[in-house]
Protein backbone atom coordinates (compact mmCIF):
# COMPACT_ATOMS: atom_id res chain seq x y z
CA UNK A 1 0.00 0.00 0.00
CA UNK A 2 1.02 3.74 -1.10
CA UNK A 3 1.53 6.10 2.01
CA UNK A 4 0.35 9.60 2.06
CA UNK A 5 -1.72 10.05 -1.62
CA UNK A 6 -3.18 13.58 -2.25
CA UNK A 7 -5.52 15.77 0.01
CA UNK A 8 -7.16 12.41 1.17
CA UNK A 9 -7.47 12.20 5.69
CA UNK A 10 -8.83 9.04 6.49
CA UNK A 11 -11.00 9.10 9.58
CA UNK A 12 -11.85 6.03 11.40
CA UNK A 13 -14.55 6.68 14.05
CA UNK A 14 -17.44 5.05 15.14
CA UNK A 15 -19.10 8.10 17.04
CA UNK A 16 -20.50 9.82 13.31
CA UNK A 17 -21.20 12.93 15.33
CA UNK A 18 -17.12 12.98 16.24
CA UNK A 19 -16.43 11.94 12.59
CA UNK A 20 -18.60 14.84 11.18
CA UNK A 21 -16.98 17.58 13.00
CA UNK A 22 -13.32 16.44 12.40
CA UNK A 23 -14.30 16.02 8.83
CA UNK A 24 -15.71 19.58 8.72
CA UNK A 25 -12.95 21.47 10.40
CA UNK A 26 -10.28 19.02 8.23
CA UNK A 27 -12.24 20.44 5.02
CA UNK A 28 -11.48 24.04 6.22
CA UNK A 29 -8.32 23.54 5.44
CA UNK A 30 -8.13 22.18 2.02
CA UNK A 31 -8.37 18.20 3.17
CA UNK A 32 -10.72 15.96 1.64
CA UNK A 33 -11.81 13.96 4.37
CA UNK A 34 -12.91 10.01 4.07
CA UNK A 35 -15.19 8.94 7.01
CA UNK A 36 -15.50 5.48 8.00
CA UNK A 37 -17.15 3.60 11.21
CA UNK A 38 -15.58 0.53 11.90
CA UNK A 39 -12.11 -1.03 12.32
CA UNK A 40 -12.49 -3.48 9.14
CA UNK A 41 -13.56 -1.43 7.10
CA UNK A 42 -11.69 1.48 8.40
CA UNK A 43 -8.49 -1.30 6.95
CA UNK A 44 -9.75 -1.50 3.44
CA UNK A 45 -10.46 1.77 3.24
CA UNK A 46 -6.96 2.61 3.83
CA UNK A 47 -5.33 -0.01 1.04
CA UNK A 48 -7.69 0.85 -1.40
CA UNK A 49 -7.52 4.82 -1.29
CA UNK A 50 -3.97 5.29 0.43
CA UNK A 51 -4.80 8.76 2.54
CA UNK A 52 -1.89 10.97 3.24
CA UNK A 53 -3.22 10.86 7.03
CA UNK A 54 -5.24 8.83 9.12
CA UNK A 55 -7.23 9.74 12.52
CA UNK A 56 -8.35 6.42 13.88
CA UNK A 57 -9.96 5.99 17.30
CA UNK A 58 -8.90 3.02 19.61
CA UNK A 59 -12.44 1.70 20.61
CA UNK A 60 -14.33 0.34 16.87
CA UNK A 61 -16.57 -2.20 16.15
CA UNK A 62 -15.31 -5.14 14.21
CA UNK A 63 -11.81 -4.99 14.79
CA UNK A 64 -10.10 -2.12 17.12
CA UNK A 65 -7.66 0.63 16.82
CA UNK A 66 -4.32 -0.82 18.13
CA UNK A 67 -4.99 -4.00 15.31
CA UNK A 68 -5.95 -1.47 12.49
CA UNK A 69 -2.82 0.14 13.59
CA UNK A 70 -0.80 -2.74 13.80
CA UNK A 71 -1.53 -4.09 9.96
CA UNK A 72 -1.17 -0.50 8.91
CA UNK A 73 2.06 0.12 10.33
CA UNK A 74 3.19 -3.46 8.26
CA UNK A 75 2.05 -2.42 5.13
CA UNK A 76 2.40 1.46 5.09
CA UNK A 77 4.65 4.32 6.60
CA UNK A 78 1.37 6.96 6.58
CA UNK A 79 1.21 8.89 9.41
CA UNK A 80 -1.76 7.77 12.24
CA UNK A 81 -2.97 10.20 14.56
CA UNK A 82 -5.19 8.03 17.55
CA UNK A 83 -7.97 8.85 19.32
CA UNK A 84 -8.87 7.87 22.81
CA UNK A 85 -11.22 8.45 25.60
CA UNK A 86 -9.25 7.03 28.05
CA UNK A 87 -5.66 8.90 29.66
CA UNK A 88 -4.07 5.87 31.13
CA UNK A 89 -0.68 6.19 30.48
CA UNK A 90 -0.46 2.56 29.08
CA UNK A 91 -2.98 3.85 26.22
CA UNK A 92 -0.28 6.44 25.23
CA UNK A 93 2.50 3.96 25.24
CA UNK A 94 1.02 1.23 23.44
CA UNK A 95 -0.57 3.52 21.14
CA UNK A 96 3.44 4.96 20.23
CA UNK A 97 5.17 1.44 20.58
CA UNK A 98 2.91 -0.33 17.73
CA UNK A 99 3.58 2.51 15.07
CA UNK A 100 1.20 5.80 16.00
CA UNK A 101 2.88 9.00 15.24
CA UNK A 102 0.66 10.79 18.18
CA UNK A 103 -2.49 10.48 20.19
CA UNK A 104 -5.34 12.84 21.17
CA UNK A 105 -8.13 12.40 24.64
CA UNK A 106 -11.30 12.31 23.92
CA UNK A 107 -13.01 14.87 24.48
CA UNK A 108 -10.66 17.11 22.30
CA UNK A 109 -10.93 20.54 20.28
CA UNK A 110 -10.86 19.96 16.85
CA UNK A 111 -9.33 22.67 16.00
CA UNK A 112 -6.38 21.31 18.23
CA UNK A 113 -6.56 18.14 16.41
CA UNK A 114 -6.04 19.61 12.80
CA UNK A 115 -2.93 21.44 14.16
CA UNK A 116 -1.37 18.32 15.17
CA UNK A 117 -2.44 16.71 11.63
CA UNK A 118 -0.59 19.56 10.20
CA UNK A 119 2.46 19.32 12.45
CA UNK A 120 2.70 15.42 12.25
CA UNK A 121 3.09 16.09 8.35
CA UNK A 122 5.20 18.71 8.40
CA UNK A 123 7.42 16.67 10.62
CA UNK A 124 6.93 13.55 8.44
CA UNK A 125 8.37 15.86 5.25
CA UNK A 126 4.70 16.25 3.78
CA UNK A 127 3.14 20.03 3.04
CA UNK A 128 -0.07 20.36 4.41
CA UNK A 129 -2.41 20.83 1.57
CA UNK A 130 -3.74 24.21 -0.14
CA UNK A 131 -7.64 24.55 -0.93
CA UNK A 132 -7.33 24.07 -5.22
CA UNK A 133 -8.13 27.58 -7.12
CA UNK A 134 -10.95 26.33 -9.10
CA UNK A 135 -13.41 23.70 -8.97
CA UNK A 136 -15.33 22.58 -11.71
CA UNK A 137 -18.33 19.98 -11.64
CA UNK A 138 -21.05 19.33 -14.77
CA UNK A 139 -21.29 22.41 -15.87
CA UNK A 140 -20.70 24.04 -12.46
CA UNK A 141 -17.14 26.54 -12.50
CA UNK A 142 -15.80 28.06 -9.13
CA UNK A 143 -13.08 30.22 -9.05
CA UNK A 144 -11.79 30.48 -5.52
CA UNK A 145 -9.38 33.37 -6.13
CA UNK A 146 -12.18 35.51 -7.81
CA UNK A 147 -14.98 34.48 -5.83
CA UNK A 148 -17.04 34.00 -9.34
CA UNK A 149 -19.38 31.09 -10.11
CA UNK A 150 -20.26 30.02 -13.58
CA UNK A 151 -22.71 28.11 -15.09
CA UNK A 152 -22.84 26.99 -18.29
CA UNK A 153 -19.92 28.72 -18.79
CA UNK A 154 -22.51 32.02 -17.42
CA UNK A 155 -21.74 33.83 -14.41
CA UNK A 156 -23.93 34.14 -11.99
CA UNK A 157 -23.84 35.86 -8.26
CA UNK A 158 -24.06 34.52 -5.02
CA UNK A 159 -23.96 36.05 -1.67
CA UNK A 160 -21.13 35.00 0.44
CA UNK A 161 -23.16 32.04 2.45
CA UNK A 162 -24.46 30.86 -0.67
CA UNK A 163 -20.77 30.54 -2.16
CA UNK A 164 -19.79 28.97 0.87
CA UNK A 165 -22.24 26.17 0.76
CA UNK A 166 -21.57 25.75 -2.82
CA UNK A 167 -18.01 25.38 -2.23
CA UNK A 168 -18.52 22.59 1.38
CA UNK A 169 -20.93 20.34 -2.21
CA UNK A 170 -18.23 21.17 -5.13
CA UNK A 171 -15.38 19.79 -2.71
CA UNK A 172 -16.76 16.60 -2.58
CA UNK A 173 -19.19 15.49 -4.83
CA UNK A 174 -21.69 12.65 -3.86
CA UNK A 175 -20.99 13.22 -0.23
CA UNK A 176 -24.44 13.77 2.01
CA UNK A 177 -23.84 16.47 3.85
CA UNK A 178 -26.28 16.82 6.96
CA UNK A 179 -27.99 20.98 7.98
CA UNK A 180 -26.04 20.75 10.64
CA UNK A 181 -22.90 20.05 8.79
CA UNK A 182 -23.78 22.61 6.18
CA UNK A 183 -24.23 25.34 9.07
CA UNK A 184 -20.91 24.45 10.49
CA UNK A 185 -19.61 26.49 6.86
CA UNK A 186 -21.64 29.25 7.42
CA UNK A 187 -21.16 30.19 11.25
CA UNK A 188 -18.77 29.79 14.20
CA UNK A 189 -21.26 28.89 16.84
CA UNK A 190 -23.72 26.28 14.21
CA UNK A 191 -25.92 25.23 17.20
CA UNK A 192 -27.83 28.56 17.79
CA UNK A 193 -29.29 28.95 13.88
CA UNK A 194 -32.45 27.28 12.92
CA UNK A 195 -30.82 24.29 10.66
CA UNK A 196 -34.22 25.75 8.08
CA UNK A 197 -31.65 28.54 7.16
CA UNK A 198 -29.59 25.44 4.72
CA UNK A 199 -33.15 25.10 3.24
CA UNK A 200 -33.29 28.76 2.22
CA UNK A 201 -29.89 29.49 1.15
CA UNK A 202 -30.02 25.91 -0.73
CA UNK A 203 -33.72 27.36 -2.73
CA UNK A 204 -31.76 30.53 -3.45
CA UNK A 205 -28.52 28.73 -5.03
CA UNK A 206 -31.20 26.67 -6.97
CA UNK A 207 -32.29 29.54 -8.68
CA UNK A 208 -29.11 30.44 -9.67
CA UNK A 209 -27.38 27.15 -11.03
CA UNK A 210 -30.52 25.42 -12.15
CA UNK A 211 -32.14 24.74 -15.76
CA UNK A 212 -35.36 24.02 -13.80
CA UNK A 213 -35.26 24.60 -9.57
CA UNK A 214 -38.31 22.37 -9.14
CA UNK A 215 -36.69 19.34 -10.50
CA UNK A 216 -33.22 20.14 -9.33
CA UNK A 217 -30.78 17.84 -11.05
CA UNK A 218 -26.83 19.53 -9.65
CA UNK A 219 -28.39 19.41 -5.84
CA UNK A 220 -30.36 17.14 -4.38
CA UNK A 221 -32.03 16.85 -1.39
CA UNK A 222 -31.56 13.41 1.01
CA UNK A 223 -34.84 13.43 2.62
CA UNK A 224 -34.80 13.63 6.11
CA UNK A 225 -31.10 14.30 6.47
CA UNK A 226 -29.50 17.62 3.67
CA UNK A 227 -28.16 17.55 0.66
CA UNK A 228 -25.46 16.40 -1.91
CA UNK A 229 -24.03 17.73 -5.35
CA UNK A 230 -24.99 14.96 -7.97
CA UNK A 231 -22.26 12.42 -8.86
CA UNK A 232 -20.98 11.93 -12.58
CA UNK A 233 -23.57 9.54 -14.75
Amino acid sequence: MASGSGKKVLIVEDDRNTAALVATYLEREGFQPIQVHDGQEGLERARRESPMFVVLDVMLPKMDGWEVCRQLRRESDVPILMLTAREEEIDRVMGLSIGADDYVVKPFSPRELVERVKAILRRSGQSTVKVLPRLTWQGLEMDLEKFQVRVDQVLVELTAAEFKLLHALMKTPGKVFSRGELLSHLYDNPEAVVEKVVDVHIGKIRQKVESDPAHPVRILTVRGFGYRLAEEE
